[in-house]
């Protein structure tokens, strides 16, 4: 698989969450450049503590704004980021238990991640932020 490439297509049209985006890609790709990652190495330690981080900030922002300005789906989306909180945790005690598979459900979770809550969930609120004027 190669490195995904960020394009338009991927924007949100707020400027802080397509640069957080971003930073989620880049998670992805370590993961794709590093092929034969295993459980106990530094690139899996690295990339779940970016995704921590990314939760954390990221994960703030998107509900602030989204309180900010009356989101309806709100409710909806914080069970989402809820979901990958959930996941992230999950993946850090498979990794702490040695298990061999956490490389291979690591890359499949952001692949999914990408597809299914970016370039969809975050996609259904492109034009209510874009009525509100956000950018």
């Amino acid at each position: 698989m190669e490195p995904i490439e960020w394009t338009d297509s991927f924007s949100v049209g707020v400027a802080l969450f397509d640069e957080q985006h971003r930073r989620l890609l880049d998670m992805l790709n370590t993961m794709i450049k590093n092929p034969t990652a295993t459980t106990r190495s530094e690139t899996i330690g690295d990339v779940l503590a970016d995704m921590t981080r990314y939760a954390q900030e990221h994960f703030k922002s998107e509900e602030d704004l989204m309180t900010e300005h009356h989101y309806p789906h709100l409710e909806a989306h914080k069970h989402q980021h809820q979901g990958f909180q959930e996941k992230v945790a999950r993946l850090c005690m498979a990794t702490a238990e040695g298990q061999t598979t956490v490389p291979r459900e690591l890359l499949a979770y952001l692949q999914q991640w990408l597809i299914r809550h970016i370039l969809q969930a975050d996609m259904a609120f492109k034009p209510f932020f874009e009525q509100k004027g956000v950018r």
